[in-house]
């Protein structure tokens, strides 16, 4: 019964998130829980506003708040700021406006901030010519990754003083200047912001995504990426692993890639034949003849394998585009990153792979499924290169030294599922952040070769493996408590986002 009532909420979820009066049922539900008490002897903040339309209702809502402000007009000197000891700047474009209890939600962040931390942001909506609310933005904690292609601090956040250029700044840009000034003084890029999950901010307009992406190109750069070993377990099939091979026979690289073929007891003749047939030159075909256990079975090739880069394939992965391993490899192999996970299309062009959310349904699932590619969806996330809590093992990349470190896919507690989600954040708990890189794409054939676990055996491996999740990494959905949970265990989402759905809809 408990199984019903959860895919049963499951198929709601998005429909009343995006229902017409959702947002304004949603502000009934948790905007009375954001008031914050003033803290004592908190540090000064000083908001610049922009001068132009709207001004007097910008600054009126400032003096509400408690905040002093000033008009940044020709020739405004921002650099003097800087001397302010301890002081903020909340950059403010005209027009736009605070939500009631903003400066305490501000004043208590910015008193407990560490050293580290030179911007403080906040969830923002807009408001309508007729005050009217609409198009609330959650934003995920900081994700420096997804600010390279979406501006989403710039107007709701504030920054330290003492990280203020000295230069004038009452030119155009200044306000997206002065918050990207802010994240360059800081020693840590990872710790250079601190999220605020509360709307605070009601704007007139705000930045939008930088889409589409340019498309990757070779460059001359790219002979310093490592060799690739591409490792394909397979089953039977063998028209799934042909177009596989084809788009890796057409996939553009600066070094022959080390392809490994893992067939896992194929008993069809005519695979048989077709593996038999594979030229040696271009792959090496193995036999692994264990219980089908993708984690033990990618593990076990790990070994043979003689890339410094590892990408774990799955034979019903369509390659489309030649150049989608360079796209991949490009992230890998920085410092910061962990695993790295392609967008994955459905046959019919909506989205299967989108990066991994953590909690969703009480374990994980993908990102932004089903919807069109082309949609604006939830502010193009599914179209931006950022950080995310994990990333499928249908199409990833990682440096095999990170992945030995770690100790390799964990087949005992995940044989089949979230063995890729565990990795992920394993490899996050040592500094290597999972990475979904939109501009390599493929189409999934999701579970052709080896279908769905609908049988009694299947359904009780599955269940074991999401209590394991819930175990490790605390994704359990408390979906029947009378209060409901709506905190989140994935930073990149939101506490007041559903856990019950893929797509980005609001918590009713």
């Amino acid at each position: 019964m408990a199984g019903k009532r959860l895919r049963a909420r499951l198929g709601l979820a998005p429909l009343l998130g995006r229902a017409a009066h959702a947002y304004s049922l949603w502000q009934v539900r948790y905007e009375p829980l954001t008031a914050r008490p003033e803290p004592p002897n908190p540090p000064r903040i000083i908001a610049l506003v922009g001068d132009g339309t709207g001004i007097a209702a910008t600054l009126a809502s400032l003096a509400a708040e408690r905040f002093e402000a000033q008009v940044v007009a020709e020739g405004f000197e921002i650099g003097s700021l800087a001397d302010q000891r301890g002081a903020w700047l909340m950059p403010l474009a005209s027009g736009d406006v605070l939500a009631s209890g903003a400066g305490a939600w501000y004043r208590a962040a910015a008193k407990a901030a560490q050293a580290a931390t030179q911007v403080i942001y906040a969830d923002d909506d807009l408001k309508g010519p007729d005050r009217e609310r609409h198009l609330p933005h959650l934003k995920p904690d900081w994700n420096s990754e997804l600010f390279r292609h979406f501006d989403f601090l710039t107007g709701a956040s504030i920054v330290r003083a003492s990280s203020a250029p000295a230069s004038n700044f009452a030119s155009q840009g200044w306000a997206a200047r002065l918050v990207t000034d802010a994240l360059h003084a800081a020693n840590r890029a990872d710790e250079a912001a601190l999220h605020i999950p509360a709307i605070l901010h009601h704007r007139r307009i705000r930045p939008a995504p930088c889409v589409p992406l340019a498309p990757v190109q070779p460059t001359t750069t790219d002979h310093t990426l490592p060799r690739v070993s591409i490792l394909i377990p397979t089953h039977n099939r063998h028209d799934l692993l042909g177009i596989c091979l084809d788009g890796l026979s057409r996939t553009i690289y600066p070094h022959r890639l080390d392809i490994i073929v893992i067939d896992n007891r194929s008993d069809d003749p005519a695979t048989l034949d077709f593996l038999r047939a594979i030229e040696p030159a271009f792959a090496n075909v193995t036999r692994d003849d264990g219980p089908f256990n993708f984690a033990a079975i990618n593990n076990r090739a790990v070994h043979a394998a003689q890339g410094e880069l590892l990408c774990f394939l799955n034979n019903d992965v369509e390659l489309t585009d030649p150049y989608w391993l360079i796209a991949m490899a490009r992230q890998a192999v920085r410092a910061d990153v962990g695993a790295v996970g392609a967008q994955l299309l459905y046959p019919d062009g909506r989205i299967q792979h989108a990066g991994v959310v953590v909690g969703i349904g009480g374990a994980a699932a993908h990102a932004h499924r089903l919807i069109d590619p082309q949609e604006e969806g939830y502010f193009y996330r599914h179209a931006l290169p950022q950080f995310t809590s994990a990333v499928t093992a249908a199409c990833m990349v990682v440096e095999r030294a990170k992945f030995v470190a770690v100790g390799g896919f964990d087949a005992e507690r995940f044989a089949v599922s979230f063995n890729d989600v565990d990795l992920c954040l394993r490899l996050a708990a040592r500094g290597w952040r999972s990475l979904y890189e939109p501009r390599a794409r493929a189409v999934h054939h999701e579970s052709a070769s080896r279908g769905l676990d609908r049988d009694p055996r299947g359904a009780a491996r599955q269940a074991r493996e999401v209590m394991a999740l819930e175990k490790r990494w605390g994704t359990k959905l408390a979906l029947f408590a009378p209060t409901g949970d709506s905190s989140s265990p994935d930073p990149f989402h939101h506490p007041a986002l559903s856990r019950l759905s893929e797509q980005f809809v609001l918590d009713l």
